[in-house]
């Protein structure tokens, strides 16, 4: 067995818009391998690969899951090749983010698309994009495991948890590991999302392919209007100022404003505690940030 632990992440209360949460900081797991992604790739830094000598992998080019995969082989010894559709002119010009990052790390990059896992032999770990695979279970579970034995230290019956999703296979795990944690007890542990990347029917549509069973799929909130991934939106970049000027907490420009942004709308439907998690990801703001800057100049000032 691979001997490298992460320690619990810590929970505190915020208040932001005058409502008062609980806060669980994953992005403050580890200084280098945190977040969801780490919760994720969990299993493959704990267990032993005795053939593995290289992590294959595809994505965006500043895909967080790439900058955790790339401290991932870091840590274990291991090659690292990552494929993208496509590289920006000016990002390979002018490397930032997760993308540079992961370069410093060793990373070796193709510009093809990375076929199948078939392709590939017993020395090569192939990970699906975002970590959408079932091994992500495995510390996904141990996340649950730690926010119910904090809800039973704070003798909490009903807890609401929220975050937002990209592949869904966070919020998935967890609303399926918290439902069996508390399965013969008095705790009610419910899990809320919102779809970041594609739609509501998209969501299901991932949750279903790694869950058959829909009484462990979470709760789905969206927003009225269609939000695009990757497109910058007034709205979001004015929530994510904000949550800096009343948490004192950097958030994630990508998936946190369209997160919080949907938790408050439907605010009044929670009665019970509400439990946000910080999935990590803030290095994509170096890259993000300075686009809502140049598009949006004035926001900062309002």
């Amino acid at each position: 067995m691979y001997q490298q632990k992460l320690i619990a992440s810590p929970l505190q209360t915020i208040t932001f818009e005058g409502h008062s949460f609980y806060l669980k900081r994953d992005d403050l797991l580890h200084p280098d391998f945190s977040g969801n992604k780490a919760r994720k790739f969990y299993y493959f830094l704990t267990h032993d690969f005795p053939t593995v000598k290289k992590i294959v992998s595809y994505g965006s080019a500043q895909s967080n899951a790439m900058f955790s995969l790339s401290e991932l082989a870091k840590m274990r010894g291991w090659e690292y090749e990552y494929y993208v559709d496509h590289i920006a002119e000016y990002l390979k010009e002018n490397p930032h983010g997760n993308y540079q990052a992961a370069l410093a790390n060793g990373m070796i990059l193709r510009e093809q698309s990375a076929g199948s896992r078939e392709q590939f032999g017993d020395d090569v770990l192939f990970i699906e994009e975002g970590g959408r695979q079932k091994e992500s279970e495995y510390g996904i579970k141990i996340l649950a495991e730690e926010i119910i034995a904090w809800q039973q230290e704070q003798g909490i019956e009903k807890l609401n948890i929220f975050l937002p999703s990209g592949t869904g296979t966070t919020a998935l795990y967890l609303q399926k590991n918290c439902s069996l944690l508390t399965a013969h007890c008095s705790l009610k542990t419910k899990v809320f999302t919102t779809p970041c990347v594609g739609d509501r029917e998209y969501l299901r549509k991932q949750f279903l392919e790694l869950e058959a069973d829909e009484q462990f799929h979470p709760t789905i909130f969206t927003l009225e209007k269609k939000h695009h991934f990757g497109k910058l939106y007034k709205d979001n970049y004015k929530i994510w100022l904000k949550l800096q000027q009343q948490t004192g907490v950097e958030f994630d420009l990508l998936y946190d404003p369209l997160g919080w942004r949907v938790l408050l709308e439907h605010i009044g439907l929670f009665e019970s505690p509400v439990l946000y998690i910080h999935q990590g990801g803030v290095l994509g703001n170096k890259s993000m940030l300075p686009r809502y800057q140049r598009k949006f100049p004035s926001v900062s000032e309002e």
